[in-house]
């Protein structure tokens, strides 16, 4: 009953919530100071400055400036009138765009001829542009006095007068444009996609934590009992837990409803994604990093208005038929013209072509149709990607915690629900697939340490981390990990297996760096360095070994004393991370409001304490010291490889990978963090706890999908 009252409980304030969200009206701009949009200033340090014959609307509750940082610092604004401040607020630092949104108190009237004063308290290493009328030429960098060489870009905001519900018509109008299968339609097909989801965690919350202790143990202890007589690293389908399907059928469907949300391109580098795949498809070369985009994909990103709407939160996607018909009648004949790809892929061409190449099946299989089409299935493979993830994060906590079955749920929802993953698994993007290939790695280990390494199970290891490899190249942080782990485990096989466990280590060693030696050798045919871009990466490199150390742990945690202050004035912890987990979606420029910034510390502290509790009262943690290194060492690897890659171009950016999404192939010690938390509630409250993270995440995952719909088609 305890159980059934918080999910009742749960779906009642989330669909309350929701309602009255849908109830208010959105944040609509009812003045701009000017029309232009161009570069006036580049910042440097703190800067004041204020503008006047300025007119500040009625019931204008807040102001946004179209200032631009990563890591933007803390902003006042303030409205005088002859001289008296009638309106002011403030927005903390951390803040990420183009543009800066701070909130102020609204007045009843109009008031005109005001003065608007706004300082930016920049510190440290920071930087920042401030955009809009230019009356002089732009400097490199100016301090805090004398006046700013033009006027910025103003826009006074306040609540529309028409609710969400009022304007659903139009947004759905707005959503059925611009996709791979225009009309409204796909609207009620996401709808019932959600509901289908909640049904889904509804009955995963019933049947998973509802399994009593005694059963969980039984079973737990069975199921160990029949993998060692079968030996084998990976259950077999019949033997999954159909709890573990469920989770991988809540992940990809949730990525489908992102794919259909997400207009085509909005993503983080899809473009040169999509162009990566187009180039290995249609020429079977691999693409350049430099070069232009096939003419086919142009004509696609300009009709859509891509580079328009990217970074400007106030532009929106294509919304009347005239201009999905020009983009049905481009697409269409770029679609009869040759198809020779695109030679240059930006970014992407960097990378491993294993997900590229398994994305030109689904790119193949849709030749009949228009580029939006092979975009769309490409994203529904990466959204079965997704599920995988969920699917071996369950798996993962099933070895990791044993006895606490009800708590293998918890961890494997509560995966599966995260927006981010929802987000980046409905995307043409390698980070669907490095997700999915990290889950099943931290679960091989995982059953590794709890049932012993086998020659298949030391092969599989082997065969996942060679699959990383030709992933993503940021799976390079997390290789080393796994190889200690591989290694520790063979070590710990010989004692009963003798030098059998040393010839397993062997070949799955080999097999583990197969890709590595393949290409080295291609870069000695070619000419290139031996090293690629680990070769260039190093030659980049500056400053002291120590200050790239430092500036490594001030990215993820706070500055220690003695440590020269590479972030003045931020909180990386909560300001980079915990923020770009909480939301932020599209080309990192769709937010949500501060307070829900400031609201998710709560949820995210007490989980953490949570967890604490259960592990300091583990006593079979010392037991498994050497699992936690090989986890340890993994993670530590990954975050030194994204620091020391945004060390490189550091100071010029703050924190160039500070980007949450980086962090995802670690989902797996997420889902063991949440299924922890739920243990240190108690017996008596533990599956309270683990229901009550499972309706946050849901929530969350929904109000994301909302925000993301609101930033693309309100």
């Amino acid at each position: 009953m305890r159980l059934k009252l918080t999910l009742a409980v749960g779906l009642l304030v989330g669909a309350a919530v929701l309602g009255i969200t849908l109830s208010r009206g959105p944040l609509t701009v009812v003045r701009v100071s000017t029309a232009q949009s161009t570069l006036i200033d580049v910042l440097h340090r703190r800067t004041a400055a204020c503008q006047s014959n300025e007119v500040l609307p009625r019931r204008t509750s807040a102001i946004r400036l179209r200032a631009e940082s990563f890591l933007g610092p803390r902003v006042t604004v303030e409205v005088l009138e002859h001289g008296r401040v009638i309106a002011h607020g403030e927005r903390g630092s951390g803040w990420t765009g183009t543009v800066v949104t701070v909130p102020v108190k609204p007045l009843p009237t109009t008031r005109s001829a005001v003065e608007l004063c706004f300082a930016l308290l920049l510190n440290g290493d920071e930087f920042g542009t401030l955009a809009g009328e230019a009356t002089t030429p732009a400097r490199a960098a100016r301090g805090a006095h004398g006046p700013l060489p033009g006027r910025v870009l103003v826009e006074y905001l306040r609540t529309g007068d028409s609710s969400w519900w009022s304007l659903a018509p139009a947004v759905a109008r707005r959503m059925g444009l611009g996709h791979a299968w225009s009309g409204t339609w796909c609207v009620p097909v996401v709808i019932v996609l959600m509901a289908g989801v909640v049904v889904l965690c509804s009955l995963a919350i019933l049947r998973g934590l509802g399994i009593r202790s005694a059963a969980a143990d039984s079973g737990a202890r069975a199921q160990v009992g029949r993998s060692r007589r079968w030996r084998w690293l990976f259950v077999s389908l019949r033997r999954v837990p159909t709890l573990a399907w469920l989770c991988a059928v809540v992940a990809c469907v949730n990525a489908v409803c992102w794919s259909i949300i997400t207009p085509p391109f909005e993503l983080p580098d899809e473009p040169e994604h999509v162009a990566y795949v187009k180039q290995l498809a249609e020429t079977g070369s691999l693409p350049a990093h430099t070069g232009e985009l096939s003419a086919e994909e142009q004509v696609a990103l300009r009709d859509l208005r891509v580079q328009t709407v990217d970074d400007a939160p106030e532009e929106h996607t294509i919304s009347t038929r005239a201009e999905q018909q020009k983009l049905e009648r481009d697409l269409e004949l770029a679609e009869r013209s040759p198809r020779l790809g695109g030679e240059g892929a930006g970014v992407a061409a960097s990378q491993p072509p294993l997900y590229y190449a398994l994305e030109a099946i689904p790119y193949t299989l849709g030749e009949g149709g228009t580029l939006l089409d092979r975009v769309e299935l490409m994203r529904l493979l990466s959204a079965v990607m997704g599920g995988l993830t969920a699917l071996f994060t369950f798996l993962f906590v099933r070895e990791a915690l044993p006895r606490e079955r009800w708590a293998w749920t918890v961890g494997g929802l509560g995966v599966a629900l995260a927006p981010l993953l929802g987000f980046m698994s409905g995307a043409v993007n390698p980070d669907a697939m490095l997700y999915a290939v990290t889950a099943a790695l931290f679960y091989c280990l995982a059953r590794s340490f709890r049932a012993g390494l086998t020659r298949t199970g030391a092969l599989a290891l082997g065969a996942l981390i060679a699959t990383g490899l030709l992933t993503k190249l940021n799976f390079v942080g997390l290789a080393p990990g796994a190889l200690l782990g591989l290694t520790m485990l063979s070590v710990r096989a010989a004692r009963t297996q003798g030098r059998a466990a040393y010839v397993s280590l062997a070949l799955a060693l080999l097999l583990a760096v197969s890709p590595a030696v393949v290409y080295v050798a291609a870069h000695v045919a070619s000419g290139a360095p031996v090293f690629g871009i680990l070769t260039n990466g190093v030659a980049a490199t500056h400053g002291s070994p120590l200050s790239e150390l430092s500036y490594i742990w001030q990215l993820y945690l706070p500055r220690v004393p003695g440590m020269r202050a590479d972030f003045a004035g931020v909180l990386t912890t909560r300001a980079i991370w915990l923020n770009g987990y909480v939301g932020l979606y599209g080309w990192l420029d769709t937010q949500f409001p501060a307070w829900v910034y400031e609201l998710a510390v709560v949820p995210a502290v007490s989980i953490l304490d949570l967890c604490a509790r259960s592990v300091l009262g583990a006593s079979a943690l010392r037991a498994r010291m050497s699992e936690v290194v090989v986890y340890g060492a993994m993670c530590a690897g990954l975050l030194t490889l994204i620091g020391a890659d945004s060390y490189l171009v550091f100071p010029t950016i703050d924190a160039e990978y500070g980007q949450a999404r980086y962090l995802l192939p670690l989902l797996p010690l997420l889902g063991l963090v949440l299924a922890l938390a739920a243990r240190g509630a108690g017996r008596r409250w533990g599956t309270v706890v683990g229901a009550t993270v499972i309706m946050l995440f849901l929530w969350h995952d929904i109000f994301s999908q909302l925000q993301e719909i609101a930033r693309f088609y309100g």
